[in-house]
């Protein structure tokens, strides 16, 4: 069994090729202590995890982090994640399945797929629906796999303010009496210009960047769980 030690260094290690955007060098920290003796249990919650948590504190309270960061982070997390899967002594629980897109109109990605690296590093199943999705298209695919939370992301200020955004979602889902079973939570630049947008697009919550979507989805989810 590894020491307490080498744990301390591999979460050294990964940390600083994380903030040096160095995914090669992370994937090596991982698997140089997967072959040391440590579990994929404690790579997973002792330092992928915890290195997402400690990106999200530079981003809040520093400003000591930029998008290419972000993004690494959440990449490297996704695949650290989908290998040591796998190799778990038992199946990991799984918090909650969301179905994320962009708003019809928007072709931009980018900040989604930071979005889904983080998610499924935190053990939410997720399902890409692309970009430029219709808000029946959202709601649809939420029913199909038994999403608790639709993720939508908006890039330029008419396609999260227009009608076929989180507004088109919300609709639907009070048509169909659904509002308790699926929350939305929405992400991108119009949001960071106006924090209380995401109320007036009858949004459950907002994220800033992200990294931090993650553990506002988590939340989410858990809370529609309970």
């Amino acid at each position: 069994m590894t020491d307490e030690i080498t744990i301390e260094e591999t979460i050294k290690g990964y940390n600083e090729a994380i903030f040096d955007t160095d995914r090669d060098r992370a994937l090596e920290v991982v698997h140089e202590a997967l072959a040391s003796g440590m579990t994929p249990e404690d790579i997973v919650f002792k330092v992928v995890l915890p290195a997402m948590d400690q990106m999200i504190r530079a981003i809040s309270e520093t400003l000591d982090a930029n998008l290419a960061q972000q993004y690494i982070t959440a990449q490297i997390a996704d695949s650290v994640v989908t290998e040591m899967i796998p190799k778990f002594k038992q199946a990991p629980h799984v918090a909650g399945h969301v179905v994320i897109g962009s708003a019809e109109g928007d072709l931009h990605s980018l900040g989604k797929r930071i979005v889904i690296g983080c998610l499924r590093a935190r053990m939410i199943e997720v399902t890409d629906l692309g970009v430029n999705v219709s808000p029946e298209t959202f709601v649809d695919e939420a029913l199909a796999h038994d999403a608790s939370v639709i993720g939508i992301s908006a890039m330029m200020a008419h396609t999260a303010r227009g009608p076929n955004g989180s507004l088109g979602v919300r609709r639907i889902l009070k048509e169909r009496g659904l509002e308790d079973r699926i929350k939305i939570v929405v992400g991108g630049a119009p949001y960071r210009f106006d924090d209380e947008l995401y109320k007036t697009v009858q949004a459950d919550a907002w994220a800033e960047d992200g990294v931090t979507a993650g553990g506002v989805i988590a939340r989410l989810t858990e809370g529609v769980r309970t």
